[in-house]
């Protein structure tokens, strides 16, 4: 794949300093919801922990876990604290600074933080889906319909992350890597410059993806087919390595929510969909056409093999080379490296 992708920063979108906007919806809802819920499981009163969470404003588990306020319920002597963030690079930076103990980020960011130069001491625990659709390319023109018609056109995306990832496996694919103008926007910034002409596509995913097809805009590929021709990719939650080695209790039962928020996306969508609409600030009609867009994995099928029991490993290291080849990382670090990124006890200890 070509490296010579032009890749062009808007003014005044030149990565800042984080703000964290704690528990911040458009719906008003605090940090543990309006919707409380009881502990699905025994609750666990010994754990102390002061947890600084991280999310962001994807379909997940996750979500429905802070709307429910269902970490209150299961560990009601720990602290939780949440905090808003915007994409994974600012939740990289945000673990660079110590200032975040658990975070949602792409594997694409992900990947980078284990990788040089950052080499940051963090770790995946839980993987909160497949993507698929949910990340897609949206075109403003009609005419383009497939990725050759991308050709001399400028193209958002935020740098970094999994869509970006995703775009620049299809431009290599399509051998246009060094014909089509890449961008750098955060997904809350792209909709204003899609409707004042600054740019032509955005490779982005809900709710900006919605925002830009309700705008006229037409769906043209998506990471399902990139997932398909050998480029996964996924949203993962990353925790420090210092907090999973103090507070291997809290990962456990944390991990014990997140596996039963997964069921509840599975066998109650409906329901499921009201937390997740009241924390993306959208009616909950329009959260399952959303939720289709993943694959959410429980917390068996996390410790498997295929993924954080062993094989996961794999996909981090080819998103490496991916990365290195693009020139979004210094190295691609050892197989070890990408192994023992990599924590697999939180998602073992819920299936017990």
């Amino acid at each position: 794949m070509k490296s010579a992708v032009r890749r062009v920063v808007t003014a005044g979108l030149a990565l800042a300093a984080i703000v964290a906007t704690a528990g911040c919806v458009e719906s008003g809802r605090g940090d543990t919801g309006s919707a409380a819920a009881a502990c699905p499981f025994a609750a666990d009163p010994s754990v102390t922990t002061q947890a600084r969470i991280g999310y962001q404003a994807i379909p997940n588990a996750d979500l429905l876990v802070k709307d429910r306020g269902l970490l209150a319920a299961c560990l009601p002597n720990a602290k939780v604290e949440w905090s808003q963030f915007s994409s994974g690079a600012d939740v990289v930076q945000a673990f660079g600074a110590g200032s975040l103990d658990i975070g949602t980020m792409g594997s694409s960011p992900a990947t980078k933080a284990l990788s040089a130069p950052l080499n940051l001491p963090v770790r995946v625990l839980w993987i909160h889906d497949v993507i698929g659709a949910s990340e897609s390319l949206v075109a403003k023109d009609k005419s383009i319909n497939s990725i050759d018609g991308l050709r001399g056109k400028r193209v958002a995306t935020p740098f970094g992350s999994t869509a970006h990832y995703s775009l620049l496996a299809a431009l290599g694919r399509a051998g246009i890597a060094g014909d089509v103008q890449l961008i750098n926007m955060k997904p809350d910034a792209i909709p204003g410059a899609w409707n004042g002409g600054q740019i032509d596509a955005a490779w982005v995913w809900d709710p900006t993806l919605s925002k830009l097809r309700e705008a006229g805009g037409h769906i043209v590929t998506s990471s399902a087919d990139t997932a398909a021709a050998g480029a996964p990719t996924f949203d993962l939650a990353v925790a420090s390595t210092k907090f999973l080695d103090q507070n291997a209790r809290f990962a456990v039962v944390w991990a014990k929510v997140q596996d039963y928020a997964v069921r509840q996306l599975r066998t109650k969508p409906e329901d499921a969909a009201v937390s997740l609409g009241a924390q993306l600030g959208i009616e909950p009609k329009l959260v399952g056409p959303q939720l289709a867009g993943y694959t959410y994995l429980d917390a068996t099928e996390q410790a498997d093999a295929k993924y954080l029991g062993g094989g996961f490993g794999g996909d981090l290291r080819k998103t490496a080379e991916f990365l290195v080849s693009q020139g979004g990382i210094d190295a691609v670090g050892t197989e070890p490296t990408y192994r023992t990124g990599i924590y697999a006890e939180a998602a073992k200890g819920a299936t017990a």
